[in-house]
């Protein structure tokens, strides 16, 4: 599975709780949450719809994004996931 180091936001449904998370394997990542591979937050609330995702060329780059991203407001969060699907759809399908 080739590396590409990703920020990414999930949401149980639209305007629902979110979740954001980094990887350096998005569709394995999203699969895991998904599937409820992982014990933790999204298991717990059901956070598995893939609405946001940006890629970065360095692990370390995305890092930081993570951390800048779980600064931001909550309004923030929702206007860029709708700035890049503004309907909420489920992105996963298109990385198959």
């Amino acid at each position: 599975m080739e590396r590409q180091p990703c920020v990414y936001l999930l949401a149980s449904k639209r305007n629902g709780t979110l979740y954001t998370g980094v990887t350096s394997t998005l569709l394995k990542r999203v699969w895991e949450h998904k599937n409820n591979v992982i014990e933790g937050f999204t298991k717990k609330y059901g956070v598995h719809t893939l609405v946001w995702y940006e890629v970065h060329e360095t692990m370390e780059s995305a890092i930081q994004r993570e951390k800048t991203i779980k600064n931001w407001k909550r309004a923030w969060k929702i206007k860029v996931i709708e700035e890049m699907n503004p309907q909420w759809r489920d992105l996963y399908p298109d990385l198959l």
